[in-house]
């Protein structure tokens, strides 16, 4: 019995210990096979700290290729807490350095069970000011930092980052994914002490660099002149848009106030806002140009018609629109020059609700451009079944519907390029990355004829010769244009207030081959409200000062021309005297002058036959003679007539097939000469005969 007891003991302590094996073993075999995944992660989370690089985000160019957005490489500074052993020190002697409270800097460390980021990009003279302090555990990492070298220029336009280098307005925020490009990563590895014994990286991926259409000069002049604009008006805010009407690619678009894309942070929202895209307002008379293109092309209304304006009211609907002065009768072409809101009506009435309808929707009103900037405002433009009886007399004169700059600017832009409306652009291209693509040019949409776009073209130029435009008038170029002065809703009656006026003035030039349009748009003007009154200087401005960095040809006599010419008559000698006749140049009768005039006529009859004879003087006027124009190129007739002071007035494109003065013929200078262009051999109707002046 006695010897049975050490074997059960024995038998015992087997069976324990293989039980305590066969669960240590099922415990381990379901900690690896089970559990595993959740351990790893945990150690992974102890054991390393993972850290994100930020990609160095691409360069955003103009269309010249000058850097208007770029990353610079800026220290971080981290926190090591395993090397750190005294972080109430280390906070103390920080925080001065890095503008922080010390309590936040030593929770940072203390908290911390590995590297930690105690600030971000920070200047080269703090980054000094930590590295002279010489403390152990406190490193450096480098990261990027966005940088607008230009500081306020085109700020709407490219946007702003934050503090995580996410694009935040503008191209920034559209173009983000491809901007930003991959983040990098760094790993640190920590032992159970929490010692810092490896680091590894992954490198970021840069960002694709981005070119803009628009032009970093001509951007510089909008912007300052619609500075200029804003301080003389005292207005609330303003807009200068800069068009290519022939590719519908914006050269400027600036929008005052402005902000620093440098520090964001220190301007409220309103001034971040891209007003060009997103703030919608009523046109006003602008809106006329569309209203007389939908007339014309639907043969509701010719320039000469006359249109009874009734003194200033007219009555739609059983409501009474009063007009801005009491006009009479005038010819629709008047009614655009002198901006009649009766006669506007009037030929809209014309036309009908359907097709006007029609014809503002083909223009893009109410529609999204699809310009790559954020926040684009399709603006305001009912279905016709929501109209009510009076909105047709509302929508002629550009009440009831409501733009934005761009929308507007396209509009015109069909006008001036011959009927084809392009969508507005802002990308030209994407460079680098696996993003990269050049936009292909977008067929446009063809929205009025060229003959109808030709007409509004004359009749818009009229605005500026003898309209409420005059003040836009060009040095040197031809211009074609509208004014609008726009009553603002008042918040407070929900009516037209009657001193809160949009102010606007839209145009382009050259008139024949237009480079440009610009739109001008200044919110509640002090004083002076018109739209040609502050609206047509700022075109000026802009127009000639784009014109000529553009190297576009002038078409018609500029101020300086005309004062060399007068300077080279008062220095040229009198005419030669001829035979006997010359003695008696004193005699009261004028017998001997009248001789001399004889003799100089026939002269100048032999003279005109030759094409690019000399000038011949008239006492104080100057004869010119006409060139042979058959055959030349739209530019070269221009430049032909510039070099000798006559006025061109081109009609269709190619080559010259007729123009309306015969060469050899002499006429004045500043004459017209009407020339019409087409596929060379193509018959020209005779009814452009006799329009030279």
């Amino acid at each position: 019995m006695e010897q049975r007891r050490p074997r059960l003991r024995w038998l015992v302590v087997w069976v324990f210990a293989v039980v305590w094996m066969a669960v240590v073993v099922g415990r381990l075999s379901y900690l690896q096979l089970f559990c595993y995944g959740e351990y790893f992660t945990k150690a992974q989370h102890q054991q390393q700290r993972v850290f994100e690089i930020s990609p160095k985000r691409g360069v955003i160019y103009d269309r010249k290729g000058r850097e208007l957005a770029i990353s610079l490489p800026m220290d971080s500074v981290f926190g090591d807490p395993a090397e750190i052993t005294d972080a109430e020190m280390v906070a103390r002697l920080l925080a001065p350095a890095l503008a922080m409270p010390a309590d936040d800097l030593e929770t940072k460390i203390r908290e911390a069970h590995t590297p930690v980021r105690l600030a971000k990009k920070l200047s080269p003279e703090t980054v000094q000011r930590i590295q002279d302090m010489n403390l152990r555990g406190v490193f450096f990492q480098k990261e990027n930092r966005r940088v607008y070298p230009q500081h306020e220029l085109a700020a709407h336009v490219l946007g702003y980052v934050d503090v995580d280098e996410k694009g935040n307005g503008g191209i920034e925020y559209a173009l983000d994914k491809q901007i930003r490009g991959r983040p990098g990563k760094m790993m640190v590895m920590a032992d159970g002490r929490r010692r810092w014994y490896d680091r590894t990286e992954s490198a970021a991926d840069p960002g694709a660099s981005v070119v803009l259409t628009i032009d970093q000069t001509i951007q510089y002049i909008a912007e300052k002149e619609l500075e200029r604009a804003i301080e003389e008006t005292h207005a609330n805010n303003g807009t200068v848009v800069v068009q290519d009407p022939n590719t519908g690619q914006l050269l400027a678009v600036a929008v005052r106030p402005t902000f620093d894309p440098n520090n964001p942070g220190s301007f409220p929202d309103e001034m971040r806002m891209d007003r060009a895209v997103s703030a919608a307002y009523e046109p006003g008379s602008t809106f006329k140009v569309v209203t007389m293109t939908g007339a014309i092309e639907n043969g509701a209304a010719r320039p000469s018609d006359l249109v009874d304006c009734q003194m200033g009211s007219i009555l739609v609907a059983g409501r009474l629109i009063h007009d801005w002065h009491p006009f009479g009768v005038l010819s629709v072409q008047e009614v655009l020059a002198h901006s009649s809101d009766v006669g506007s009506i009037k030929v809209a009435l014309r036309l009908g609700a359907p097709k006007f309808y029609e014809t503002m929707r083909a223009f893009g009103i109410g529609q999204l451009t699809g310009i790559e900037l954020p926040g684009e405002n399709r603006g305001l433009l009912r279905p016709l079944e929501n109209w009510t009886a009076s909105s047709i007399g509302s929508l002629a004169i550009g009440q009831e519907v409501s733009v934005t700059p761009v929308q507007i600017v396209s509009a015109i832009s069909a006008i001036a390029n011959g009927g084809a409306l392009y969508r507005s652009r802002i990308v030209k291209e994407v460079r680098g990355g696996t993003a990269a693509y050049t936009r292909a040019a977008v067929e446009p949409e063809q929205v009025t004829d060229a003959k109808t776009a030709a007409t509004v073209r004359e009749m818009m130029e009229t605005v500026i010769l003898e309209g409420t435009g005059k003040p836009a008038q060009l040095d040197g170029y031809t211009a074609a244009g509208k004014s609008g002065t726009a009553q603002k809703i008042d918040p407070a009656t929900g009516r037209y207030s009657p001193n809160q006026y949009n102010s606007s003035f839209v145009g382009f030039a050259p008139v024949n081959e237009p480079a440009v349009t610009i739109l001008v748009v200044l919110d509640s003007p002090v004083g002076a409200h018109h739209g040609g009154e502050v609206g047509g200087p700022v075109f000026k401005r802009v127009a000639e000062q784009v014109l000529t960095y553009l190297d576009v040809p002038r078409d018609v006599p500029s101020t300086s021309d005309v004062q060399t010419a007068k300077n080279s008559e008062q220095a040229r000698p009198q005419p030669v005297e001829i035979g006997a006749e010359a003695s008696d140049r004193d005699d009261d009768n004028g017998a001997g002058n009248e001789a001399v005039a004889d003799k100089v006529e026939k002269v100048d009859k032999n003279v005109a036959t030759k094409p690019g004879a000399p000038t011949i003087a008239f006492g104080n006027q100057e004869a010119v003679v006409v060139p042979n124009l058959a055959g030349q190129t739209v530019r070269s007739v221009t430049e032909a007539c510039s070099r000798i002071g006559l006025v061109p007035a081109l009609i269709g494109s190619g080559v010259a097939l007729e123009q309306s003065v015969e060469a050899g013929t002499q006429v004045m200078r500043g004459t017209r000469l009407t020339v019409r262009f087409g596929k060379a051999g193509r018959l020209v109707p005779a009814s452009v005969k006799g329009a030279g002046n």
